[in-house]
């Protein structure tokens, strides 16, 4: 049998955790509430017909200047060492990596968001992920932010998706991900992914995965009747595979479904295998 590669790959904000990010710690250091900042930042998208992407980081530039916080690396980090995981993430990786290994899978861990990477990287599970796919900033000589490196909205989230099938992890390159490579040969197959989302910037990858033989499953706090609804009417839509709330403790519906998924996975390589002409 083939070696298999299976890649997890992960919304963040209301996905892994719930709300946005920089509500825990950012926006109430820079003397903001959570809606003045979310309508400020909004208001000037449209105003000015932008990228909401965009405009919510120069909104963090803006407003830390403004209020003397600081906006080196390492004080994003701290802010995102706040963050509150929904339950069960933490032992999550550990659980799943090794059901997965004990069918002869092994797992790839990835984050594809529209929020902060510095602010994931100072979460407590920063290092479970190959590689964090997110928005992030240029830094000057002196480690200050001042300006964006890489914004991911709804639709530029899917070049990710190509990059993990191709095994292209730099996201400056553009050559690789877009040379010739057979399915069958590509380090991730899109049906060997499981995509986790739980709103709109994740419907254009939900639908990617599910429509090349992949898995997504749409996730929802669950303590939000209207995540959940908005999730059910995703699946309705054709847009997912699975609605699971956000719960990633054992034997909970998300850890049973995504075991299933892993066990489906491998028997199908299994009978791959099988089809192939004996080796003489």
């Amino acid at each position: 049998m083939k070696p298999l590669t299976v890649a997890l790959i992960y919304d963040f904000d209301g996905t892994l955790a719930a709300g946005n990010m920089q509500e825990y710690d950012f926006i109430p250091t820079v003397g903001k509430s959570n809606r003045e900042f979310w309508q400020e930042s909004n208001n000037t998208a449209i105003e000015q017909d932008a990228d909401p992407i965009l405009t919510y980081m120069f909104k963090m530039i803006h407003q830390a200047r403004a209020a003397g916080h600081s906006l080196r690396k390492e004080a994003f980090r701290a802010s995102g060492a706040k963050i509150t995981l929904f339950r069960g993430v933490e032992e999550w990786f550990g659980r799943i990596d090794a059901y997965a290994a004990s069918r002869g899978i092994t797992i790839q861990h990835y984050i594809n968001s529209s929020g902060l990477k510095e602010m994931i990287e100072g979460t407590s599970i920063a290092s479970r992920f190959r590689k964090i796919y997110a928005c992030s900033f240029l830094y000057d000589v002196d480690g200050i932010a001042y300006w964006p490196a890489v914004a991911v909205n709804y639709t530029n989230k899917t070049q990710f998706i190509f990059k993990i099938n191709k095994g292209v992890e730099s996201v400056y390159d553009s050559k690789l991900v877009n040379r010739f490579i057979p399915e069958d040969q590509r380090p991730v197959q899109f049906k060997h992914m499981i995509y986790f989302g739980d709103g709109t910037t994740d419907i254009p990858c939900m639908r990617l995965v599910k429509a090349q033989g992949g898995h997504s499953i749409a996730v929802y706090d669950p303590r939000s009747a209207t995540g959940r609804r908005a999730s059910e009417q995703l699946l309705r839509d054709n847009r997912v595979s699975h609605v699971c709330k956000a719960d990633y403790s054992s034997e909970e519906r998300i850890d049973t479904l995504v075991k299933a998924i892993i066990d489906k996975i491998a028997i199908d390589n299994r009978l791959l295998s099988l089809a192939e002409p004996p080796t003489p």
